[in-house]
């Protein structure tokens, strides 16, 4: 089963975080390359990229696989 991967602050960086995971997959300078190395890493296990802004809220959500066709709503 694919992870969804979350974009998430950490002390001053960004930190990428397979969902359910205790430890980091990854920490970068910047959110923008955190988005990029997670988005690939969503895309290979064709899950969702979640991005947490600095306060930690979700601002962002893509989908790169089960997705239901046609879409509810």
């Amino acid at each position: 089963m694919s992870k969804n991967q979350h974009v998430v602050p950490a002390n001053g960086k960004w930190a990428i975080k397979g969902e359910g995971n205790s430890k980091n997959t990854r920490i970068t300078q910047t959110q923008g390359e955190a988005i990029n190395i997670a988005r690939t890493i969503a895309r290979k296990e064709q899950s969702e990229l979640i991005i947490h802004g600095k306060d930690g809220q979700i601002r962002q959500k893509d989908s790169y696989g089960n997705d239901p066709f046609p879409p509810k709503g």
